[in-house]
């Protein structure tokens, strides 16, 4: 009896960690969804044969659906260990070993082909490149988005500042470029071509690589700290599971 009180404990925190990390997820694609400064809406405006990129469009509805179906689990798990449902615990366990051996798969898959995702963003540059020339300074919405994660991410254009160059911003405005492609401790007055080169300011995509490589200690934790939790709860279901099964 002690012992199944203690398993149900466990099954609690567990599933309350499931819960909890479900409803961030959500609230991240939520966020996502209705935010139009978001990165991802850079993208919308670029075509590219060979990237499809309403798959990265999207995303947002994934980390809403994943967040649901952790909420879900995690729902599912607590009712199982309260109502000492054999079939609810063992549907949490078999849900739960296929998000595990999912996740496992997405892992192998981002390690073996990182080089592969590499070469697809850095093809990208001929087409923003485009995109930037042709719309920056003339849709608001598209340099509204630009400006907003140049100024949040301290970076200019999507390689440099030579991505504005003829832009309708560029021409409309004496041939200036955007204020975050220049330092604001050595230019002095206007941003012009000379002063944006000899800031020499990262462009926006070398950025996010150097922020997800700065965080990556910390992405590689929290990922083994969920398949830790996974694997603990998957333990602590099935001893339950078999716990009922040999009272009744």
């Amino acid at each position: 009896m002690c012992c199944n009180s203690f398993l149900k404990c466990m099954m609690f925190v567990f599933n309350g960690c499931i819960f909890l990390a479900g409803a961030v997820i959500l609230g991240v694609g939520v966020w996502a969804k209705v935010d139009s400064d978001s990165l991802l809406g850079l993208m919308e405006d670029v075509e590219t044969a060979s990237v499809d990129f309403s798959q990265v469009i999207y995303v947002s509805y994934v980390l809403i659906g994943l967040g649901a179906f952790l909420l879900f689990i995690g729902f599912l798990g607590c009712c199982g260990a309260i109502k000492e449902s054999r079939c609810m615990l063992l549907t949490f366990f078999v849900l739960v070993l296929l998000i595990f051996l999912a996740e496992v798969a997405i892992g192998v898959v981002l390690i073996v082909f990182q080089s592969v995702a590499n070469e697809i963003f850095n093809s990208l540059e001929d087409e923003v490149q485009k995109v930037i020339r042709k719309d920056y300074g003339k849709v608001e919405g598209f340099t509204s988005l630009w400006n907003n994660t140049m100024a949040e991410l301290k970076c200019c254009g999507y390689k440099n500042y030579s991505d504005f160059t003829g832009s309708p911003f560029n021409r409309d405005n004496g041939q200036i470029y955007p204020a975050p492609c220049c330092n604001e401790t050595i230019t002095v007055g206007v941003c012009d071509e000379n002063a944006a080169e000899l800031s020499n300011v990262d462009g926006c995509f070398s950025k996010l690589l150097q922020l997800i490589e700065d965080n990556v200690s910390i992405i590689a934790g929290v990922a083994l700290g969920i398949a830790a939790l996974e694997i603990a709860a998957m333990v602590v279901s099935m001893v339950l599971y078999k716990s009922i099964g040999s009272k009744a």
